[in-house]
């Protein structure tokens, strides 16, 4: 690990390459991770637990550690010896791959067709297993679209994969939906995926939640990662091993996957044709080692004896149970000294011998019939409502052990031996190493604040690269919301916007849209006598720039997999779909700002790169209102009221009085006026994005009521009129003058109107 050098320095000396249509970037420049102090020791303290790192990977999206631990986990799998030059040294085509993967595909089939074919019991077993990998399939895609990636010609093509695996806007019809209800169908009913239970409930074995944290630390750092994003997604839904399990049909077509491979070979250079290929034989080897994994599984779940079912039963359940055995003993010991070791992790002793504690417990008084029933002893009389075990074991385990009673009932004494359970230990053991060994050498300590505004949009487009820059966009963000609460008392007098405060209730919060929309949007609006000259057009056009390259920011970050079971979820989902054409470069918006562009004749570097901090097109202190949308887009959770209701108030500014003489002035002048045309179509209130912002709210704050109850409501909903707030902020500067005495903070800069 390094420090990581000031992003200005050789400032001056950075090329100036204009951004130019398409996008054909195939991958992002090499660049550091920069990560604080604090967040290197965070990621240092994290469990080791291939458990507990699939649920930190999965459920904590808005601190450093877990991208720490994401690059780690990446560069384990990638580079498992620590030879980072290793891997395919040829450049392949498309053919050469889809050879290498039909191939492997033809191999792995008739093993997934086997354990789809297997008997009920070691079939769940299987199914179950593969549960936690099946259900994060795609997951990589989730930010693959974000502000350093867009307009890429590859990532809106992937975007449509990610689309179709989200049922293009209806989520019953997502690939995770028809999984589970393929699962469900087999008598699987698990918890959502980021449920704290989720791994337990799916008896996951620390290989299959190594298998996943590769996933998850791939959809972590998508945007450096594109090579080997493109390799695993062509790879893992060619390979189609969960479309085998699950009897389900395939969500991508082979046809559409190999197009997307050669149109993304096609753009790469010789480095990134090479990453790909090895994150393709990375998936390869990954999927055989699961089924492996599997079918050593069934063949062990099959040729279990009774007495050893019960005593995976008995283990599974005994880390649970304390001290609550009391008194009661089995042979000449008190259970819970038996089972101490499980109850107690941190005492160093041996594990109990659950064949000897199984032969003690058949010759015990626990098994002796309490009635006519089959199998009735006191021991499953205590699984029975209000018996001390109700509801500790679910059927299954219940009925086994009741088949066990029975024989034990009736005379049968066989020798007891429990199988050791090694299946997956050997190369769960050899992933684990490798994650605790890596240290890759681009990763760096950084703790200098930003120089200036432009400095900081930069690493918030690349936060990827800047994780050490989160805890200040959390605080600015907050900053701004807290400020934004002026505007509750003196909003109302907004020019194209009323922030006002008032009582939440569905027909409220429709009435004062409505009544913005009509009273400041759309009635005042009266076509132009005069056109300002080409200059004043283009200065007032620059104030919006930098926010319409970055448009939809505001969203991407919701759609990740265990953050998205709202209904509202969806809908959030299916505006940013819409802001990014849903995959259709000419429709994408940020294609269409670059469009305006060109037609302006102002020529930009990319937003991702350096060369960006030295454009001098668009003015200095217009940062701070991209910067804020930036902030709070990196926070869904912690935020998520707030964007909810800041969506609302930019979704509202697509439509009417402004947007009309911005096209007028732009026609005027012969500039292209796509992106203003489009938003004043797409943003309309009565089908378009605004109506569906405010329906989105609504759609939350009723969730809101019916889990935690009207009183819940109040204090949700003042976050979310404080996220409208936030945008009247900056978009009001004239009525905020006046109503106080001070300016806002020079770090929200001014959005001149």
């Amino acid at each position: 690990m390094t420090t990581a050098p000031h992003a200005h320095a050789h400032r001056r000396e950075r090329p100036f390459v204009p951004f130019a249509l398409p996008d054909t970037i195939a991958a992002l420049p090499r660049r550091p991770f920069a990560f604080s102090r604090a967040g290197l020791d965070a990621a240092a303290a994290a469990s080791a637990d291939p458990g507990a790192l699939y649920r930190l990977l999965l459920r904590e999206q808005e601190s450093e550690a877990p991208l720490l631990l994401a690059r780690r986990i990446l560069d384990a799998f990638l580079h498992p010896d620590g030879d980072r030059g290793s891997g395919p040294q040829q450049a392949p085509d498309t053919g050469d791959i889809a050879t290498e993967v039909a191939e492997a595909r033809r191999q792995l089939a008739a093993t997934a067709r086997s354990l789809r074919d297997l008997d009920p019991e070691p079939r769940r077993a299987v199914l179950l297993q593969r549960a936690p990998v099946t259900l994060l399939a795609g997951c990589w895609l989730a930010s693959v679209s974000q502000p350093a990636t867009q307009p890429s010609v590859i990532v809106n093509r992937l975007f449509t994969h990610h689309l179709t695996l989200r049922g293009n806007g209806d989520t019953r019809r997502g690939l995770t939906h028809l999984r589970r209800r393929a699962l469900e169908n087999e008598g699987i009913h698990l918890p959502p995926i980021a449920a704290v239970d989720f791994l337990d409930k799916a008896r996951a074995r620390p290989l299959t939640a190594l298998h996943g944290c590769f996933h998850l630390a791939l959809a972590r750092l998508p945007a450096n990662f594109l090579p080997e994003v493109v390799g695993v997604h062509y790879a893992f839904h060619t390979l189609g091993t969960d479309d085998l399990l699950t009897a389900t049909p395939p969500p991508l077509s082979e046809d559409e996957l190999g197009r997307t491979l050669a149109t993304y070979l096609d753009l790469a250079g010789p480095d990134e044709r090479r990453r790909l290929h090895h994150a393709v034989r990375l998936t390869l080897d990954l999927e055989r080692e699961h089924l492996t994994l599997l079918t050593e599984l069934a063949s062990r779940q099959t040729g279990l004896t009774l007495e050893a079912k019960v005593a995976e039963i008995i283990s599974r359940h005994a880390p649970m149970a304390g001290t609550q055995h009391g008194s009661v003993r089995v042979g000449d010991r008190l259970m819970s000294d038996i089972f101490r070791s499980r109850s107690h992790p941190r005492e160093a002793s041996a594990p109990p011998d659950l064949a000897a504690f199984l032969t003690d417990l058949r010759a015990s008084p626990y098994l002796r019939p309490t009635g006519p029933g089959h199998g009735d002893c006191r021991l499953t009389d205590a699984t029975k409502f209000g018996g001390p075990m109700f509801g500790i074991l679910d059927e299954r385990e219940t009925a086994t052990l009741r088949a066990w009673a029975a024989r034990v009932q009736a005379g049968e004494r066989p020798v007891i031996e429990i199988p050791p359970d090694t299946v997956g230990r050997e190369q769960a053991e050899r992933r684990g190493t490798a994650i605790a060994r890596s240290a890759p050498d681009d990763i760096v300590l950084a703790e200098t604040e930003p120089r200036d505004h432009r400095e900081l949009f930069h690493r918030l487009v690349n936060i990827e690269n800047f994780p050490h820059t989160l805890p200040l966009a959390a605080e600015r963000a907050e900053r701004c919301f807290q400020d934004a609460e002026i505007l509750f008392v003196h909003g109302s007098g907004g020019r194209y916007t009323d922030a006002s405060w008032f009582d939440y209730s569905p027909q409220a919060l429709y009435e004062r849209a409505e009544r913005i929309y009509w009273e400041k949007l759309i009635e005042p609006y009266r076509p132009l006598r005069d056109i300002p000259d080409r200059d004043e057009v283009l200065f007032r056009q620059s104030t919006f720039y930098l926010t319409y390259l970055i448009d939809g920011a505001w969203l991407h970050r919701l759609a990740r997999p265990g953050h998205d079971e709202r209904d509202s979820d969806a809908m959030l989902f299916a505006i940013y779909a819409d802001e990014m054409g849903n995959g259709d470069l000419r429709k994408n918006h940020i294609t269409l700002t670059h469009r305006v562009l060109a037609s302006a004749g102002i020529e930009l570097p990319h937003i991702r790169d350096e060369a960006f901090m030295e454009q001098d097109e668009l003015p200095d202190n217009l940062y701070g209102f991209a910067i804020q949308q930036l902030c709070m887009c990196l926070f869904p959770d912690r935020f998520y009221n707030e964007i909810i209701g800041y969506n609302l108030a930019i979704e509202m500014f697509g439509s009417g009085e402004m947007r009309l003489h911005e096209i007028q002035k732009l026609r005027h002048h012969g500039i292209d006026t796509c992106y203003e045309q489009a938003h004043l179509t797409i943003d309309n209130f009565s089908a378009g994005h605004a109506k569906q912002a405010a329906d989105i709210i609504v759609s939350h704050l009723d969730g809101v009521r019916r889990l935690l109850g009207e009183a819940a409501v109040a204090g949700e909903w003042r976050r979310v009129w404080r996220g409208y707030a936030s945008f009247a902020y900056f978009l009001e500067q004239p009525l905020l003058k006046k109503v106080t005495e001070d300016p806002p903070d020079e770090a929200l800069t001014e959005l001149v109107i």
